[in-house]
């Protein structure tokens, strides 16, 4: 071992690529290669199962290091450190500025100020907002409901009059005129001007970013990743285009500009998103002709998205913001917001904004995500869908440049065709439990009941489209609303009436009777029906009198195809009003249905569908 330049493994000789590809052919004995072990992404490419080596071959990109140009492995030279952001709602100057000294104390690093309305920013009220927070050690935004609120001048000239460094302050302002088009559907011809305009007041404070992009309302208004990449560089190369030809320098301009984007729970997809992002966007404007090339940085806020987030089981939020705020951090964020798990329900409290602090202070503080640059560097797995990410981002953005750029393609109605049609496929899988939201559509926790009143926009898409917009609108939604809504008027029905009772009349083959009776326990539970599982019973009688005994509703017969053409017939004349229901897809299901049994369930339901049939079967 005093030998350090042994090296390991020698006596193992090497396997090449098309002996690991017999030996799987050989494990799969028959199977098809491509339906059960290729996994087809939402973004247009598949996904082998094992990459080595040679798949880095040809990516120039890992010639570099970090913080080199195209950026692809991050941003800093010799860290992987970020902001860790919390947002503060302003409805009170003093009281923002009071919880905000409060939460820097807490390990928050960067601020996000949301005010309520336009207009409430002036050189007094930022005082206010400011007052005792030390510029140089946090990261300031501002988010306005508006394009036109005058926080970047109003911030710029505070902290000129200030004792700050401007060199070490960090900030920004979510103007984005472009953005708020894709929600609204109406921009002001001078939008881009008042854009200039702060750009210009910005540039005394030299890391002060005054244009937004937010790729976040694509990811939740349903797309993929590919699609949120490639609209929010499209998004981009709009803000540049426009900037420079209103006068500014392309440095000026592409320094300005910061990406707000959203995280999903594609936990690899998003690390490549990040690191193809910053690939890109640094091609996008080294076209430009900058002075520097730093101009082309891609700097990135990430924020856990919305679109996979539950109000059933809301804890497990908790889970799938964790390995969001990971992929982030991994992919090289600038800074990360992890929302609480309740953000999407109720005003967010104590307790569940400190755990979404803690869970990124876990990150840095016990697993050290901060202390290297580039960790994804050389995995072949990372590398290969930074590349594939790249490659289809990349063809996207070019579609939309030939339809004349970002506005033009979404006034044409391109971008809202391409994310409608991605968002219902995704709506589709949800629906047939083929994309899983754990506690909602698979695995519900079957005692749960919601004991707020909701008013029925939780479970509607956000519509901010104002009178007279001139384009169909994007609009935000969660993939769980659907079902949520569904258990919902079953537990507003169950607050006045009986709670509908699914019971499993387990008979026969054990392994098929217990695997489909936690199939259907768990496919009735999804809809908050009360769910009652059984050991088996010796004969039909036996199982329909302990059915209805119990008061069930519906009662699921549950067994093994061979035994299902003589158990369902024998079940069915025992029964009084109850619905019956079969476990599985028999090859008998016609016979079945001859017979008048017609109601099955198996794993290529659409569930959703199903469980509403139920529902108005039941009366609720």
């Amino acid at each position: 071992m005093s030998d350090r330049e042994q090296k390991l493994f020698t006596d193992f000789a090497p396997i090449t690529t098309e002996e690991w590809e017999a030996k799987i052919n050989a494990d799969l004995k028959g199977k098809d290669y491509e339906r059960a072990l290729v996994w087809k992404t939402y973004e247009g490419f598949n996904v082998r199962p094992y990459y080595r080596q040679e798949n880095l071959t040809g990516k120039e990109y890992l010639e570099t290091l970090p913080g080199e140009f195209p950026f692809v492995r991050g941003n800093n030279i010799t860290n992987n450190d970020w902001f860790i952001r919390q947002n503060i709602f302003v409805n009170n100057f003093e009281e923002a500025n009071k919880k905000a000294l409060d939460i820097l104390g807490k390990g928050i690093t960067s601020i996000g100020f949301l005010f309520s309305q336009c207009g409430a920013v002036t050189k007094e009220n930022i005082a206010v907002l400011l007052k005792d927070i030390c510029l140089e050690a946090a990261e300031i935004n501002f988010v306005c409901p508006c394009d036109d609120c005058g926080c970047a001048e109003v911030f710029a000239a505070y902290v000129s009059e200030g004792k700050w460094d401007n060199d070490k302050v960090v900030a920004s302002v979510s103007s984005d005129p472009i953005g708020t088009f894709t929600l609204k559907g109406k921009m002001d011809a001078s939008d881009i001007a008042k854009l200039k305009d702060s750009v210009e007041a910005a540039k005394v404070v030299k890391n002060f970013r005054t244009v937004a992009v937010h790729g976040k309302f694509f990811a939740n208004s349903g797309s993929s990743i590919v699609q949120e990449l490639a609209f929010s560089l499209a998004q981009g190369a709009e803000y540049l285009t426009q900037l420079t030809e209103a006068g500014l320098s392309i440095n000026d301009a592409a320094k300005a500009i910061k990406f707000n984007m959203g995280i999903s729970n594609n936990y690899f997809m998003e690390i490549a998103k990040l690191r193809a992002g910053r690939l890109l966007w640094s091609k996008i404007v080294e076209v430009y002709e900058p002075e520097c090339k730093c101009s082309a940085k891609m700097v990135v806020h990430s924020e856990t998205n919305r679109y996979n987030k539950t109000i059933y089981d809301p804890y497990v939020n908790m889970l799938r913001t964790q390995t969001e705020a990971m992929s982030a951090t991994l992919g090289g964020a600038h800074s990360v917001t992890v929302l609480p798990f309740n953000a999407i329900y109720e005003e967010t409290t104590e307790f569940s904004e400190r755990i979404a602090r803690n869970q990124q202070i876990l990150l840095k503080e016990e697993s050290h995500f901060d202390k290297i640059a580039d960790p994804s560097a050389g995995s072949y797995y990372i590398e290969e869908l930074t590349q594939s990410i790249t490659e289809k981002a990349w063809e996207l953005f070019l579609a939309v440049q030939d339809k004349g750029g970002f506005v033009a393609a979404f006034k044409e109605g391109f971008v809202q065709a391409d994310i409608k049609k991605m968002a219902a496929e995704r709506d589709k899988k949800i629906a047939q439990r083929r994309e899983n939201l754990l506690g909602t559509n698979q695995f519900p926790n079957f005692t749960e009941e919601m004991k707020a009143d909701f008013d029925g926009s939780l479970f509607e898409a956000v519509d901010l489209t104002e009178e007279g917009a001139e384009v169909e609108t994007l609009k935000p939604y969660r993939g769980a609303q659907p079902f949520e809504a569904l258990r919902y008027t079953t537990d507003m029905y169950s607050r006045k009436n009986k709670r509908p009772v699914a019971f499993m009349l387990t008979m026969g083959n054990l392994t098929f009777r217990k695997a489909r009776a936690q199939f259907a326990c768990n496919f009735f539970a999804v809809a908050g029906f009360t769910v009652i599982d059984n050991n088996g019973f010796a004969t039909v009688e036996e199982g329909v009198a302990a059915a209805q005994k119990a008061g069930a509703d519906i009662i699921v017969l549950c067994s093994s195809d061979d035994e299902y053409a003589e158990l369902a017939p024998a079940v069915a004349k025992q029964l009084n009003e109850e619905i019956f229901v079969v476990a599985g897809a028999p090859a008998c299901a016609n016979d079945l249905k001859a017979k008048g049994i017609t109601n099955f369930i198996h794993v290529k339901s659409n569930i959703l569908e199903e469980l509403k049939g139920y529902q108005d079967k039941l009366g609720i």
